[in-house]
């Protein structure tokens, strides 16, 4: 079931009037949760709930036996446990997502060296947002295991942390020790809840209907044949698309923070403006910052961090991006992709990340000083914004070959044939930009802000398109 459907529409709503008439039973209230979230993932296709439940027991039992192994100083045990979830999981999804690739890419490599490989492909559907409630899943674990959190006794509160349904096939990808409390808690209805619920989710449909749905033909055309594009149109489409997949991404964000306030539930930020980044590690302070803090949590600082000198801090950081890439699709395009915001951390990590600082303290004159500061932060934010364009491609583009075509058309053929595409969404793109930035306030009267609400309706309606699926989704 997706969020621009005529389906989730009637969902949400009877979902929302059931759950508040269990208003005096919270067991209650998570049951229905948890039925819901299940219902609405087997309308794609009901045996990949299968994949949940097993995610679901496995993470519960183990968490249970790393916790008692703990208590009586067990320590291999509750290891072994906190092990047995994290190969069965990382196994599941390895065999879904990534063993066609892989097994794919070993015949190939071989092919090249001249020597005979047929490991069979084995064709699996892919089921969706696998990647992120496993790594929900393996940190519940991980955190029990380092004494973060206690292990959770209620299997169906813990069974609607997985499976909730606003954040399970895009995320943002929560950690257990600010989620199931939520559960655990009795919650009562707050109208101010509501309407701020509704007030996120209209955002998040006019970014996905009025942006992401209408860039996606222009760059699907775009991209569709990069060898008969000028090199400033493929420039042009990168931008679209960089536009497309933080509209349809942040968007579904909000959608799913939205919906899940209509049910008293917390959902984190999953982004903060980060097209004004002035650095690439500013990007990723604000782009996907529940994915960024999960590599960050559990494989750059358990890798040694920065703690074990600049050559392993430096092979730290390639190594976890080039896996935050792999993570996003089995396809060496999002591996490159990966490793290229790995290599550009590396001056920020050489330099300490003071460079702006520097050129703010050598002035001597405050007015000045702050106008330097202010020209040379737009600088970086445009620079920084150009560098994250460059990646897009490389995350766009079907293969490695097509990627480097789009790359060398852009450096070796530019010309005015962007001209000849349609610009008018970059006005929708930029004016949702400054929007956001600007965070600008609602009009306190009330028929103004009503206003406005019907404004934002009637633009989705003028501007529907056919509708795309949440590029999120197929990972």
């Amino acid at each position: 079931m997706s969020f621009d459907s005529i389906t989730f529409a009637l969902f949400l709503p009877i979902v929302f009037l059931l759950y508040w008439a269990l208003h005096q039973s919270r067991r209650g209230q998570n049951v229905l949760l948890l039925v819901a979230s299940y219902v609405f993932y087997g309308w794609w296709n009901w045996r990949f709930l299968g994949l949940i439940l097993l995610t679901t027991c496995s993470a519960y039992t183990c968490a249970l036996w790393v916790e008692h192994w703990r208590k009586v100083g067990r320590t291999g045990w509750a290891a072994a446990a906190n092990v047995a979830n994290l190969v069965l999981n990382i196994g599941v999804l390895g065999l879904f997502k990534y063993y066609d690739f892989f097994a794919a890419s070993f015949n190939a490599l071989m092919m090249h060296l001249g020597l005979h490989a047929d490991w069979p492909l084995l064709y699996l559907l892919l089921p969706v947002g696998i990647s992120f409630y496993t790594f929900q899943a393996l940190s519940y674990t991980i955190d029990v295991y380092r004494g973060d959190i206690r292990a959770e006794r209620d299997w169906i509160g813990f069974a609607t942390y997985i499976a909730f349904f606003p954040q399970l096939v895009a995320g943002p990808i929560e950690r257990a020790g600010k989620m199931l409390p939520q559960f655990d808690a009795p919650r009562t209805f707050s109208s101010e809840e509501a309407v701020t619920g509704c007030r996120r989710m209209l955002w998040g449909f006019v970014k996905k209907i009025v942006v992401a749905d209408n860039c996606a033909p222009i760059v699907e055309q775009i991209f569709a044949n990069p060898d008969a594009q000028g090199g400033s149109t493929l420039l042009y489409g990168s931008v679209l698309f960089a536009f497309q997949i933080y509209a349809d991404f942040s968007g579904y964000s909000d959608i799913a923070i939205g919906s899940a306030h209509l049910f008293g539930i917390r959902l984190s930020d999953n982004f903060r403006n980060p097209y004004f980044a002035t650095s690439i590690p500013d990007f990723w302070r604000r782009w996907h910052i529940s994915l960024t803090s999960w590599f960050r949590d559990y494989v750059y600082i358990p890798l040694g961090g920065n703690r074990k000198g600049r050559a392993r801090t430096f092979a730290n950081t390639v190594a976890v991006f080039s896996l935050s890439g792999l993570w996003h699709g089995a396809n060496w395009t999002f591996v490159l992709w990966g490793f290229y915001h790995g290599l550009l951390f590396l001056p920020w990590l050489r330099k300490g990340g003071r460079r702006g600082q520097e050129v703010r303290e050598v002035q001597g004159v405050r007015e000045v000083r702050d106008s330097v500061a202010n020209i040379y932060g737009c600088f970086q934010s445009l620079l920084t914004f150009l560098l994250v364009c460059i990646g897009w491609v490389l995350f766009r583009a079907p293969n490695v070959a097509m990627a480097w075509i789009c790359l060398k058309r852009m450096v070796c053929c530019m010309d005015l044939s962007f001209m000849q595409q349609s610009k008018s969404i970059l006005l929708f793109a930029v004016l949702m930009l400054a929007a956001e930035y600007w965070q600008l306030p609602l009009p306190r009267r009330r028929w103004l802000r009503w206003a406005i609400y019907y404004l934002l309706i009637c633009l989705m309606l003028w501007k529907a398109t056919a509708s795309t699926q949440f590029i999120y989704f197929q990972f």
